[in-house]
């Protein structure tokens, strides 16, 4: 039995101790936002926060973080107000979208321990591949996502902190869709 603390949950989970914990987040904890990508550590589609460090959770047995505390993208931010978030969307920067939760956690534990990264620190801590190659999106919002956690710039693109995911389309006009116009 192993325990340790999930999106500020206690779990406890009765599973083989060298279970990875990807497996225990999407199994057991129905966490689907952390995504199978390769399964050996490579591609980073896995990536969460165990003690605030950027972690591959398939490589990862569940037995050997008892105690820690583990944060998935679901809980970086409920309401998507994490700057790393705003700057995603703001950017545009998913194409499939796949490995985009690992790579935004691997950027938000990159910007908390280095708020303002060179290119060669983006390059040595964010190894996480996307196979559509939105690399130059990925790197602009980076900065764009530091230039937001300083304070220096505010993005009005992606939904205000506060709304509900459901209400999002309402409150960005280019989401909703056109009202009929009896010419159809």
């Amino acid at each position: 039995m192993t325990r340790f603390t999930v999106n500020g949950q206690p779990v406890h989970y009765r599973m083989d101790p060298e279970t990875p914990l990807l497996w225990a987040l999407r199994d057991a904890s129905n966490l689907t936002g952390t995504k199978y990508g390769c399964g050996a550590g490579l591609c980073g589609a896995c990536t969460v926060h165990i003690d605030g460090a950027a972690v591959r959770s398939c490589q990862v047995p569940i037995g050997s973080i008892e105690g820690s505390f583990v944060t998935t993208i679901e809980a970086l931010s409920r309401d998507r107000s994490h700057p790393v978030q705003q700057a995603w969307v703001a950017e545009s920067v998913p194409q499939c979208g796949y490995c985009q939760s690992g790579i935004i956690m691997a950027v938000a534990a990159m910007l908390e321990k280095n708020p303002n990264p060179s290119d060669a620190d983006i390059d040595a801590e964010i190894t996480n591949i996307c196979r559509c190659g939105t690399y130059p999106r990925i790197r602009r919002a980076i900065r764009h996502a530091a230039r937001v956690a300083a304070g220096g710039e505010t993005i009005a693109a992606a939904p205000p902190p506060g709304i509900d995911p459901e209400d999002a389309a309402r409150a960005i006009p280019a989401l909703t869709p056109p009202k009929p116009t009896g010419k159809e």
